[in-house]
């Protein structure tokens, strides 16, 4: 009884612990749009840009984030440094390290140009697999994991 009683506690903790890491969100990489209610070249990007970049790969790679200059900045960028002028778009990293910056907006070609540029230097997207395991007491468990291929 005692045997089979830890049997289900383990099958328990297991289930709990896969519960947990399936519900930890992952971070992913992000652009950062630094931006100002009074910035006609800003107000230029959300009318050109705005409405079809998260469509885009990029924008599915790399979803943006507006922030406003004059606002308090989110504690999760508070390290990035020398943001003077707006629009400026920051290419964090799945790591939230700083990839690159794009100064401005010189345009709809310009831009995608540039944003290529960066994006060209996100690090690969790591594999993601997913396989559903049954325990022997007949609880199906589903274990997610991440691989990074060098």
């Amino acid at each position: 009884m005692m045997k089979r009683l830890c049997s289900n506690v383990i099958a328990l903790l297991m289930s709990m612990a896969t519960l947990v890491v399936a519900l930890t969100p992952v971070q992913g990489a992000e652009l950062v749009m630094f931006e100002s209610k009074i910035c006609e070249w800003c107000d230029a990007w959300h009318a050109e840009i705005g409405p079809i970049y998260p469509k885009t790969d990029e924008g599915k790679r790399a979803p943006i984030r507006t922030v406003d200059i004059h606002d308090t900045r989110p504690a999760d960028l508070t390290d990035i440094d020398g943001i003077r002028f707006t629009p400026t778009f920051v290419l964090l990293a799945d790591d939230g390290n700083e990839i690159g910056r794009i100064n401005g907006y010189p345009g709809e070609d310009f831009f995608w140009g540039l944003l290529a540029e960066l994006m060209a230097k996100l690090p690969a997207e790591p594999d993601v697999t997913t396989e559903a395991h049954a325990d022997p007491h007949g609880v199906k468990l589903d274990l997610r994991f991440t691989a990074e291929l060098d």
